[in-house]
């Protein structure tokens, strides 16, 4: 199985929304501030400083994962998921992966996350990463009780 990582397009908007909604509706975590996300990703992402990557397998969407600008140097990784049928072939890693090349090489100082305690896995994988707790304060998100960072 081949796995390409590529640039979100504005014709992905209806498979990167269905996405993610898997996942959060899964968890019980969905909130206004991902509707906003999920509903409008190039106003609140890509034309903002942000980027996001669509993982496709067998013609498929199946994975996608973003970096939204928070401010100068500052970066949040956003919206990684992988549809269930395809977890566990490392299309997260290659998603993490694009995203931390992408954080380098436009200069970011810092990434950061937020995300709940029963995504186990990603929070593993970030912590191989080397993404560390932090307190979690000013949560954007209700349902975030951890919050993460790295030092790039």
């Amino acid at each position: 199985m081949e796995i390409l990582i590529r640039p979100y397009q504005k014709e992905d908007h209806d498979s990167f929304k269905q996405l993610n909604l898997e996942w959060l509706e899964h968890y019980h975590l969905t909130e206004t501030h991902d509707m906003l996300i999920l509903d409008d990703p190039e106003g609140t992402v890509t034309t903002r400083g942000g980027f996001i990557w669509m993982a496709e397998a067998d013609g498929n969407i199946v994975g996608s994962a973003g970096i939204m600008k928070e401010k100068d140097g500052e970066y949040e990784l956003i919206k990684m998921g992988v549809t269930e049928s395809y977890r566990g072939k490392g299309i997260s890693k290659l998603l993490l992966d694009q995203c931390l090349s992408k954080a380098r090489e436009i200069g970011a100082k810092k990434l950061s996350l937020y995300s709940n305690h029963q995504l186990a896995t990603a929070i593993t994988l970030y912590e191989k990463y080397g993404f560390y707790h932090v307190e979690l304060v000013n949560s954007p998100l209700e349902t975030a009780d951890i919050r993460m960072e790295m030092i790039l």
